[in-house]
């Protein structure tokens, strides 16, 4: 268990060392939140549906999250081209603890971006419902991060160059945070639409999300987390799976 403590130190003081990367990172997500959340306010509110900034930004937060999560693939393969990933696999400890140590760090500061979104949201508008709310929104946040974190071990432990990785997760990323309905209802959709939404893994977080925060919700909180705790354990699982076949 010491090993998975290191590890998941190691990727925090990564992340506090990159002033500027977590500047950055912060950019798209704000663009979304105050661009949209104010630009379609006026329309979401004469359309019955209330402010937009309050329905948008748990799917903001929840975008930030993926990113983030999903990225964090690409310092698998920045470590294994450095050799710095060599040096952790010959200590003598099981992978499954590195692979744990490593998901665990990167889905912590998956998190704290995704809360640095959340502080702006509030400063911008956003205004969450009670205590017990925001607790929940804390373990739909959590589940997110170690969901797409698991899939961005996954395909790092697959890959072996940076430029196959962006492909693969430009290919991904984008689909999933526009079916998630992070920014639309999922009312009313045609049916095809209404097919890639439901087998979409993040449409399940952004409601349990936006449920937590704003009291409202497509499916069911029940069904939401049933869905993200069981694709949390399967994904880990074949991320542990693909990381312990890894070749360096």
């Amino acid at each position: 268990m010491g090993a998975i403590y290191v590890l998941w130190l190691r990727e925090l003081k990564r992340y506090f060392r990159s002033k500027a990367q977590i500047a950055a990172s912060l950019g798209q997500p704000l663009l979304y939140l105050l661009a949209l959340g104010y630009g379609l306010s006026p329309v979401f509110r004469r359309s019955g549906e209330g402010s937009y900034l309050e329905f948008v930004a748990p799917g903001v937060i929840a975008m930030t999250v993926l990113f983030s999560s999903l990225f964090s693939g690409i310092q698998l393969i920045w470590d294994r081209q450095f050799g710095f990933l060599k040096e952790t696999l010959v200590a003598p400890v099981p992978r499954l603890h590195i692979m744990i140590g490593r998901t665990c760090g990167a889905a912590t500061t998956s998190m704290i971006q995704g809360l640095l979104v959340a502080a702006v949201s509030v400063m911008a508008g956003f205004r969450p419902v009670g205590g017990a709310g925001i607790a929940l929104g804390f373990l739909f946040l959590a589940l997110i991060a170690v969901v797409f974190t698991a899939v961005g071990t996954t395909v790092g432990s697959t890959l072996k160059d940076m430029q196959g990785f962006q492909m693969i997760m430009n290919f991904l990323v984008l689909p999933i945070f526009f079916l998630s309905g992070a920014l639309y209802p999922l009312k009313h959709l045609p049916i095809f639409l209404t097919v890639l939404t439901r087998v979409d893994p993040l449409t399940y977080g952004v409601d349990g999300l936006r449920g937590a925060l704003i009291a409202r919700i497509y499916f069911s909180t029940s069904l939401d987390l049933l869905v993200m705790v069981v694709l949390a354990i399967a994904v880990t699982a074949l991320g542990a799976w693909r990381f312990s076949r890894i070749e360096v």
